[in-house]
């Protein structure tokens, strides 16, 4: 059974139309992208597992239970955290509370914390060094660091990662993609909505291309990297 499936999912904005009959799983230990042009229906899906939207047909199955009517919150607590696009971090708020928010799941096991804290700190060490400053006068890219590390305080087994690259130097995104390849090999499933199609095909198992709120091509990331059509709508190759 895969960690986690969407089955014929249609969801809404109103009257319009987001996700029309997505169906895709992800299976645990991998990591799925979703690839795709502003407006398919990325975003929507990542809010959709998460509870921030809900789905008006189909189902989302995680760990053989359904998530369709269970509150946001709940949901994390079951083990799903999700980094937002735009990362959404708490700006009045310093770097260690931002990281004590992310935490709140865990109540008062405080060696579970403290340890979820040290692997934040291993995985960002600029976070670390910037602990008590506010959150709100970081860089871009230590504010990409820290939204990750903030779902990551959580201790999910599935990490919604939506857009971790935008906005940041090239240099500042190698990191983050070679970071979100660590988070992986320590045990946390990752389903990913990049932009930067090239680097989400090379560092995912599996793919899912969306086109105006529907899947269109799907498979292993290396055989849709190679694939004619993903490299000339995403790669920009002609």
């Amino acid at each position: 059974m895969a960690l986690l499936s969407l089955t014929n999912l249609h969801t809404y904005y109103g009257r319009v139309h987001t996700l029309k009959g997505i169906t895709m799983s992800v299976e645990e230990g991998d990591i799925v992208t979703l690839i795709g042009a502003n407006g398919a229906g990325k975003s929507t899906t990542l809010r959709t597992i998460s509870g921030l939207v809900r789905p008006r047909e189909g189902t989302i199955t995680f760990q053989g239970q359904r998530l369709g009517n269970i509150p946001a919150h709940l949901i994390v607590e079951m083990g799903v955290s999700h980094a937002p696009e735009g990362r959404k971090i708490f700006s009045t708020l310093t770097v260690q509370e931002n990281l004590n928010m992310g935490a709140y799941r865990l109540g008062s096991n405080r060696a579970r914390i403290s340890a979820n804290l040290e692997r934040v700190f291993e995985l960002f060490p600029r976070i670390k060094e910037r602990r008590r400053q506010i959150a709100g006068t970081l860089s871009g890219g230590e504010q990409q660091m820290l939204c990750i590390g903030r779902a990551l305080m959580g201790n999910p087994k599935l990490l919604l990662l939506d857009e971790p690259s935008l906005g940041l130097a090239p240099m500042l995104v190698k990191t983050i993609f070679d970071t979100i390849q660590q988070i992986n090999d320590q045990g946390v499933t990752i389903l990913l909505v990049e932009q930067n199609a090239r680097a989400a095909l090379r560092l995912a198992d599996k793919a899912y291309v969306l086109e105006t709120g529907s899947i269109v091509l799907a498979g292993p990331a290396q055989e849709l990297l190679q694939d004619e059509r993903v490299r000339k709508a995403y790669l920009g190759e002609t």
